[in-house]
């Protein structure tokens, strides 16, 4: 027994941050591997940039990504939430959601395993993953598919989305101002409905951050259709 654990002031220490394509939480994908093509990295902090604690990783494809919801304000305990997903307006428990409105705010999102990069520190390069820039991480885990992957579970209200997507348009001369794989992203980004399900009004223009652009698209009945793609002006 450990009796120096105190179960009331556990102390979680952040190993490495998300640097991602996504500067807010709109237009982040709803769930991790909902656009499989979003390339982030994983930058660990010096303390933990042992090349020795790596060992074997690049043996596995797929990983778990445990992090803290840093862009979630400090509201105290509420036992229910509104799922976007379910219009906004019916609670769910706190436990039967992924909602960010936790008691501890910590989340855990899979990815894919692209590369490991030794060459200044440690930097993880992985795909699929559906974290804000900046988020700080507290473990990363192997994904174990033999135990960690149920073909049959049940998913409660989120087995109705499991298909749903949005058919995407960027026109042309849009597109074009997209690095090839960003446009990609962006369109598997746009596909998972960026949108609260209670906002349905065809004529509003949304705007998301992506990379280093603004998107401005539209959206009526399955069809999102792209207007806008503006290069973000660099702050000085």
């Amino acid at each position: 027994m450990n009796m120096n654990f105190d179960e009331n002031k556990t102390v979680i220490t952040k190993i490495a941050t998300v640097k991602s394509d996504f500067k807010e939480k709109f237009g982040v994908p709803r769930q991790s591997g909902r656009a499989p093509s979003v390339i982030s990295e994983i930058v660990f902090e010096k303390e933990y940039a042992v090349k020795e604690a790596f060992c074997g990783i690049e043996n596995f494809s797929h990983l778990w990504v445990i992090f803290g919801f840093s862009l979630t304000k400090e509201e105290g305990f509420s036992p229910t939430v509104r799922p976007p997903r379910l219009g906004g307006n019916k609670r769910m428990g706190v436990f039967a959601t992924r909602s960010p409105n936790r008691p501890n705010k910590i989340g855990l999102s899979s990815c894919k395993l692209i590369s490991v990069d030794f060459s200044d520190g440690v930097k993880l390069k992985v795909s699929g993953l559906d974290l804000v820039d900046d988020t700080p991480v507290y473990d990363i885990k192997p994904y174990i598919k033999y135990s960690d992957c149920h073909s049959d579970a049940i998913s409660g209200f989120a087995d109705e989305f499991q298909r749903y997507s949005l058919n995407v348009t960027i026109p042309d001369n849009l597109k074009s101002l997209l690095p090839e794989e960003k446009a990609e992203a962006l369109t598997e980004c746009l596909a998972d409905d960026p949108r609260p399900s209670y906002q349905s009004d065809p004529e509003r223009i949304y705007k998301m951050s992506f990379a280093d652009f603004t998107i401005g698209f539209k959206v009526k009945e399955d069809k999102l259709t792209v207007i806008s793609i503006e290069k973000l002006s660099l702050k000085t």
